[in-house]
């Protein structure tokens, strides 16, 4: 079954076709791979990304902000790199280019969930607290981006590389990963581990 991607805001696409075009956006440190493209890029796959701050382990829906869009940048060889953008009292604005394994995991997990057989929207949800990233796929097609409750039933597949004893590419139930992510933060600190 297909993915439900979410279109872009028409300022992220501009924000992100603008940078791509700006020499010093292009120039970064961060991104060589960009830098030495031979030919055209363009930019495909627009992501909304939330955050989840914190886990409430009284609450089974917990709630996430959306903080930017990721939009995948496309060279003749395959993904190169990834924009990000975020909201500024102005709106939509380009804030930077970036490259790394997440790029290549991102294009795998889509590969993975568009083979699913039950419709899906693409989100990528970011849990700073234990330095991980997944593919959030929400079972309502039809929500607005900004909405952010992450449902039981919604699908996390975590992205490479992912926290020790979390399983990167393996999809999970909200309500199967949630206990799990929700023990690593409460965890106590080891004996002889800096508290």
């Amino acid at each position: 079954m297909p993915l439900h991607a979410l279109p872009a805001p028409a300022p992220v696409l501009r924000s992100v076709l603008a940078a791509l075009g700006s020499p010093a956006a292009v120039n970064e440190d961060r991104t060589p791979a960009l830098r030495s493209v031979q030919g055209p890029v363009s930019p495909e796959s627009p992501l909304p990304v939330h955050v989840l701050d914190q886990i409430d382990p009284n609450s089974p829906t917990p709630g996430t902000r959306l903080t930017g869009w990721r939009v995948l940048i496309r060279a003749h060889e395959g993904y190169v790199a990834a924009a990000e953008t975020r909201l500024t009292p102005d709106g939509w604005a380009f804030s930077h280019f970036f490259e790394g394994p997440y790029i290549t995991s991102t294009e795998r997990a889509l590969q993975q969930a568009d083979s699913l057989h039950h419709p899906f929207q693409p989100r990528l949800l970011s849990i700073p607290a234990l330095y991980m990233l997944t593919l959030w796929l929400h079972g309502d097609i039809n929500a607005d981006a900004s909405s952010g409750a992450l449902r039981p039933t919604d699908i996390l597949v975590p992205l490479a590389p992912a926290p020790p004893g979390i399983a990167a590419h393996r999809a999970h139930q909200v309500c199967d990963l949630l206990p799990v992510m929700t023990l690593r933060l409460t965890a106590p600190p080891l004996l002889g581990s800096p508290a």
